[in-house]
């Protein structure tokens, strides 16, 4: 599966972060000198207090993987990768994300819950560490043809926006439930509340790893939803999903990951 910045048409990307210590402490507790692990420790339990769940605000969030898969005009997967390998910095990482979605003329998107989470992450960091913009925004556009509108999906098409009618309804059971509608892995014991804890463990790879599956479930909701609106016939997607299936099994040599991955596979028929 070959690419070049012509071919792609899609970015399909997850996000994974982890909260900024010191920037919890500075603007959280101020006057009480915690030690950055002390003060996420506090937040994470004030949260569960408070909400039920210890997922921390985006606006303290540093991200720690991104992994992205490539994909053509005829949503054929060309490559997959994690940004920044090894060294996996956070401004490395934003600055290689932006970079790339200029670099292939600036293609859509495709996310599971990214307009709530990942990108408003990566938008916060290119903040932070001071990197222009100014075509992701494109403030000076008409509104509807802002890359950052909700309804312009040919900048980014959010699957839990399809699946919700943009929120009118909540997608319960998320993209693992709609991962193993179609007989794929989903969720095979790593979710997102594990990667704070993970990473302060030094498991870096195993977020990666996570990271890339995430992504994989979230290509193969993207070729149903195809289906779903007329882009893509029942046979096509099938054999597009053969095809990625073998494309999995070659690259498993060098990412074992794949291999988990192909281990909790499932083919999907339809009914009889």
């Amino acid at each position: 599966m070959a690419e070049s910045h012509d071919t792609i048409r899609y970015l399909i990307f997850d996000v994974e972060a982890v909260a900024d210590g010191e920037l919890v402490s500075r603007v959280r507790y101020p006057k009480e000198s915690l030690l950055p692990a002390d003060a996420v420790k506090r937040f994470r339990d004030e949260q569960m207090a408070e909400k039920g769940n210890d997922f921390l605000p985006f606006t303290f969030m540093l991200p720690i993987s991104v992994a992205i898969a490539k994909v053509d005009a005829g949503y054929r997967l060309c490559d997959l990768t994690v940004l920044d390998e090894p060294e996996f910095r956070p401004h490395e990482i934003t600055r290689r994300f932006w970079q790339g979605w200029t670099h292939y003329r600036q293609p859509t998107f495709v996310t599971f819950n990214g307009r709530g989470y990942d990108l408003p992450v990566l938008e916060l960091a290119a903040y932070r560490y001071g990197i222009n913009l100014a075509k992701w925004f494109a403030v000076d556009g008409r509104s509807y043809d802002q890359p950052r509108n909700r309804y312009n999906i040919e900048a980014h098409t959010d699957l839990m926006d399809l699946v919700s009618n943009f929120g009118a309804t909540r997608v319960a059971g998320g993209l693992n439930l709609l991962a193993n509608l179609i007989g794929k892995p989903g969720k095979t014991g790593v979710d997102g509340s594990q990667v704070q804890g993970m990473y302060e463990a030094g498991k870096v790879d195993e977020i990666n790893n996570y990271c890339r599956c995430d992504v994989l479930d979230t290509y193969f909701v993207f070729l149903r939803s195809r289906v779903l609106l007329g882009k893509l016939s029942l046979e096509e997607e099938h054999t597009i999903v053969l095809d990625t299936k073998s494309w999995l099994e070659k690259q498993a040599e060098t990412h074992p990951v794949y291999q988990h991955y192909l281990s909790h596979w499932g083919d999907w028929s339809p009914p009889a």
